[in-house]
């Protein structure tokens, strides 16, 4: 069955992109069909994996609005068994159409339901806002990554994010659960960060990923180059923590499956 995830956090700069091409990469190389979705209109997700945004032809935007086929607009990337659905600035006009469509939440989920049974793993990375693209995003998946840098306004809004997941859980689509929360930007000689990941884990505590993302260029470097770190350098730290990040979603798959099993 096709594992549905979106990336969110309304605050910007947290590593959200960043996780959302390393993850799906990551996935990929370890033999999952993946799907990556760029619902941000910055579309770094897009030229992240090597695809010029003004070159486009089709692009999410059309998909939501226009009706056209997911499946032209979607492209290989550079990442062996990972595909993009691209995005373009336009996509900023969906906040405003979007509300005035019939089942205006729904769009997204019906795009993907036409496609998904292609993809093991199909990765959504929402814009830095709770607009009407992101709740689309939160309705159409199972599940949600928020990734909280490790700074001192880590908490800033997460409290915000956390409400509008309850009240998509409670009226759009009660079947949306929380994947965990992943502390980015980690850098061990200071003595904020660990701090900041003490208070995260003391207040989360089983939703927080064993899984750290720590400061490394490399991560910085891969997206000039268009490739995932993955592809860009396979033994940097970078790539190892998105590797386990996806190993270890995998291995919370598995055992999901096994009890529902039992």
């Amino acid at each position: 069955m096709t594992k549905i995830i979106a990336i969110a956090n309304q605050k910007g700069g947290v590593g959200k992109t960043t996780t959302a091409i390393n993850l799906a990469a990551s996935l990929a190389v370890l033999d999952q069909k993946t799907l990556l979705i760029d619902a941000d209109p910055q579309a770094n997700a897009t030229s992240g994996c090597g695809i010029n945004p003004d070159e486009v032809e089709l692009s999410l935007y059309e998909c939501l609005i226009d009706g056209q086929s997911a499946q032209e607009a979607i492209k290989e990337s550079t990442t062996p068994n990972l595909d993009i659905l691209p995005a373009r600035i336009d996509l900023v006009g969906a906040e405003v159409q979007l509300p005035q469509m019939e089942d205006k939440e729904y769009k997204l989920k019906e795009l993907i339901s036409l496609i998904k049974d292609k993809y093991d793993y199909i990765i959504i990375d929402c814009s830095p806002s709770l607009g009407m693209v992101t709740i689309n995003a939160f309705v159409a998946s199972n599940s949600v990554i928020i990734p909280v840098q490790c700074q001192y306004f880590a908490l800033e809004g997460l409290g915000k994010l956390l409400n509008t997941i309850k009240i998509v859980q409670s009226r759009l689509n009660t079947g949306l659960d929380i994947e965990g929360i992943l502390l980015t930007m980690f850098d061990t000689r200071l003595r904020l960060n660990r701090q900041v990941a003490e208070d995260v884990k003391h207040h989360f505590k089983q939703i927080v990923f064993d899984t750290i993302i720590y400061n490394n260029v490399k991560l910085a470097e891969a997206p000039s180059h268009g490739l995932s770190v993955v592809m860009y350098d396979a033994s940097c730290t970078g790539a190892i923590n998105y590797l386990n990040l996806a190993n270890e979603i995998l291995s919370k798959q598995t055992t999901t499956q096994e009890q529902e099993e039992q």
